[in-house]
């Protein structure tokens, strides 16, 4: 039975128990798809990355992802966790910096900064994101989400379903009061929301333009349906789709545009996703996630 190191970090927070927990597996040679979801399994994280040789040898790792329960082809948090991992277990070989994760969603380029507190991160999102039919209307969602159909949309927001890799049906909503009051119903969510694939339905994603912080443009909370359903505190891959809302409803001028959107806080984990927009002509041209990740536990696994 072989030994293979794992790392516990918790993402998008530069304080330990805050953030997007995450399992990082290193040196998974010779662990197959089972195995890899029965470990994601175990460790009954929100996700589980796993650390495998490059197929490209100019790249720096090769990584897959899981949930407790399926394979996903991208997400944020474990892209974020991932870099940082790799790089401060890189750190007398130079592998802080720059360098390329091929992920099933294809390569990503990521940035690593590593300084006196918290290793940063930040990636290159591998697709751009696009905008969805949602056939819902906003009384369903409304009930879905315990909320009025008066609560939902702020200036002209409107709900929508967008993707770039992982679907999600955002939502916008009045105020904080009405974020804290929400309560799902997977019941009811997963009667309405498209399927992502497999049987998986799109989570929602439910935003506002108040926030706790002041230097935060927009405060979130992320539910995940099926069974169990629960909340994340951090969701890089639903900051990646929120990006085309903000492009489509905001209309920011060309430049780099830079936004810190807060989630997690009704959870008691507080989060901050950094989320960058390049324009050119009043079009998306690149996009970037980033944050913080920091390590707070590591051991052998014996599998």
């Amino acid at each position: 039975m072989k030994s293979r190191q794992y790392f516990v970090y918790d993402v998008f927070t530069d304080t330990a128990l805050a953030g997007n927990p995450l399992g990082v597996v290193t040196d998974c040679e010779g662990l197959d798809t089972p195995a890899m979801q029965a470990i994601a399994r175990e460790f009954n994280l929100s996700e589980s990355v796993f650390i495998l040789p490059p197929d490209n040898p100019r790249h720096r790792a090769r990584v897959r992802i899981f949930t407790p329960d399926y394979e996903m082809p991208f997400a944020g948090h474990p892209t974020v966790g991932a870099a940082v991992a790799l790089a401060e277990r890189g750190a007398d070989d130079g592998t802080a910096g720059m360098f390329v994760l091929e992920e099933k969603i294809g390569p990503v380029r990521c940035i690593v900064t590593r300084g006196v507190g918290a290793t940063f991160a930040e990636f290159d999102l591998p697709k751009l994101p696009e905008r969805l039919e949602l056939a819902a209307d906003t009384t369903a969602i409304g009930a879905a989400l315990g909320l009025s159909t008066h609560e939902i949309g702020f200036e002209n927001h409107r709900p929508g379903l967008w993707s770039a890799g992982v679907p999600y049906v955002t939502v916008p909503v009045a105020s904080l009061d009405v974020v804290a009051r929400v309560r799902y119903e997977n019941n009811a969510w997963m009667g309405l929301a498209p399927e992502k694939g497999e049987g998986i339905v799109a989570s929602a994603y439910v935003y506002c333009r108040d926030t706790i912080h002041h230097e935060s443009a927009f405060h979130a909370r992320m539910f995940v349906p099926g069974n169990p359903s629960y909340e994340d505190p951090a969701t890089g891959s639903a900051a990646a789709a929120f990006s085309g809302v903000v492009l489509h409803f905001d209309k920011p001028v060309d430049g780099s545009q830079r936004y810190w959107i807060e989630q997690g806080f009704e959870m008691g984990r507080p989060s901050r996703i950094r989320l960058e927009i390049d324009v050119e002509g009043g079009r998306m041209a690149r996009v970037r996630i980033g944050g913080h990740a920091v390590k707070v536990a590591e051991g052998m696994l014996f599998a």
